[in-house]
């Protein structure tokens, strides 16, 4: 049940912004940002030991980072499922989702240059979405839904606060921090404890992005304890 904001600039002249909130299960292994695939040189990412795939991605001018959705493919058996860590790496090298996925439902934010789209897997039908100028919210459901509390609570909120400047994210981050003063397991709560709703993931990390026609600027921040706020450093 991760967490996306993500600004669109209305000028050419002015780079994509990205804040992505991860929660996942802390007892599953990950690297933190770096160049862990030795066959993709200038790729970086967060990366999944078990899999060896990643949640999040950039190599050049393209970035990609994964939310996970409710969703199985029909006629798939659990053994026959794909792990959804390879989409990451595959979109960042070119190639987006197509067809029919052999894996759970997700949410894949995909930036090339200052262009940005979701693509949506829900086990049933997969969906392109370009996103317009402006700033948007994504989680486990649709691009913005209000139907989603943490985005009807804080969307307008994350829009209002702009993303200007050397440090861009430290207003984002103002807002993340309002946002933790509702209890991790609350709906509306952007750094989550999942466990009340049958989940073991929590939020463990976070990842700012500044994206532009030659290139990614990604950096990385972890909370000290998973599920519970601290000001955090992208410094």
């Amino acid at each position: 049940m991760c967490t996306v904001i993500v600004r669109v600039p209305v000028s050419s002249a002015d780079p994509v912004r990205l804040l992505a909130v991860r929660d996942e299960d802390p007892q599953r292994p990950w690297n933190p940002l770096g160049e862990w695939w030795p066959d993709r040189p200038g790729l970086t990412g967060v990366q999944d030991r078990l899999a060896g795939g990643a949640w999040l991605a950039a190599q050049g001018p393209r970035l990609a980072v994964l939310l996970n959705r409710a969703g199985h493919p029909e006629g798939v058996r659990p053994e026959e499922l794909e792990s959804r860590g390879g989409i990451v790496l595959a979109s960042v090298g070119g190639a987006s989702p197509s067809g029919t996925p052999r894996t759970l439902g997700f949410n894949l934010v995909e930036v090339d240059g200052r262009d940005v789209a979701v693509t949506s897997w829900d086990g049933v039908e997969l969906r392109h979405q370009v996103l317009s100028p402006g700033t948007h919210m994504l989680a486990h459901d649709d691009v913005d839904d209000l139907e989603t509390p943490r985005i009807a609570a804080w969307h307008r909120r994350f829009e209002e606060a702009g993303a200007e400047g050397d440090e861009w994210w430290e207003p984002w981050l103002r807002v993340l921090a309002e946002s933790a003063a509702l209890d991790p397991a609350d709906d509306r709560a952007i750094i989550r404890d999942n466990h009340a709703h049958g989940y073991p993931t929590v939020s463990l990390l976070a990842c700012v992005a500044e994206i532009g026609p030659e290139s990614s600027d990604v950096r990385y921040a972890q909370l000290e304890r998973p599920g519970e706020w601290n000001p955090l450093s992208f410094d």
